[in-house]
């Protein structure tokens, strides 16, 4: 993610210092390819200067044999030597022209070296300044890796209070419920014994039967109502063990009206 913007100040848009890489490589090709002709034409101008010296070299030596042939080809040697001494010219001229491009190629290749000097510079430094914000940046992610995972920690365990705090509430009210249900039932109980006592008498039977009857209807639903709130309620904390969330609401209880 790092690389994947231009890195200023020394790149003006993605990828300059691999295009400037890419240059100094072309430079240093141009350069080799100048430097090979050169020596050619250095080499050639050598030979071509040996060869004409070489040549002169026999032209003296012959004239040297006979003086009779020295004046024979004393007009052929002069209209030589014009010939050589034109070619040497021409060849002279070709060598201080050689040598100025051999100049110009220097100079070139001076240049070339100056700016591939620079920009080995410039290279180092952003490969510096890269090196230094890298390490810096993977400091800072350890940090924040070391931060996140006790952030993670901190959050387990805030879950784990969170779930035994819920769980708590929960069974608080599990509890306080089915202590006013078995409440209510004790009371329902102990009134239909009562009244069950008092139905032994034959002349109270029928009056109290209704009674009896309304009774015991309101203790099967009171118990049942205690099945459900229990059944819920564990329902309930048995969702929140298992990571369930909006779980912390009371379970709703009927009222049931005593006869």
């Amino acid at each position: 993610e790092t690389n994947t913007l231009p890195f200023h100040p020394f790149e003006n848009q993605q990828g300059d210092i691999l295009r400037m890489g890419k240059e100094h490589q072309v430079l240093k090709e141009q350069l080799r390819e100048a430097e090979e002709k050169f020596e050619q034409l250095q080499s050639r101008s050598l030979e071509e200067i040996g060869a004409l010296e070489e040549l002169l070299k026999k032209s003296i030596e012959e004239t040297e044999v006979s003086q009779n042939e020295l004046d024979w080809f004393h007009q052929d040697s002069e209209t030589q030597m014009k010939k050589w001494q034109q070619e040497k010219k021409e060849n002279r001229e070709n060598l201080k022209a050689l040598r100025g491009t051999a100049k110009k190629h220097s100079d070139t290749n001076e240049r070339y070296l100056k700016a591939i000097d620079d920009k080995e510079k410039q290279y180092n430094v952003c490969l510096n300044a890269f090196l230094e914000t890298s390490n810096k940046f993977a400091s800072e992610k350890g940090k924040l890796e070391e931060l996140i995972k006790k952030s993670q920690d901190d959050s387990q365990e805030c879950e784990k209070r969170a779930v035994k705090a819920e769980v708590s509430v929960l069974q608080t009210w599990k509890e306080t419920e089915v202590w006013k249900l078995k409440g209510t039932i004790a009371k329902a109980e102990g009134n239909l014994r009562m009244l069950k006592a008092l139905s032994s008498s034959a002349s109270a039977a029928p009056v109290l039967k209704s009674q009896i009857d309304s009774w015991e209807i309101f203790l099967s639903n009171v118990k049942k109502q205690l099945e459900k709130v229990e059944a819920e309620y564990e329902e309930k904390m048995e969702l929140v063990k298992n990571g369930a969330r909006d779980c912390l609401s009371k379970v709703e209880i009927v009222d049931f009206p005593c006869p």
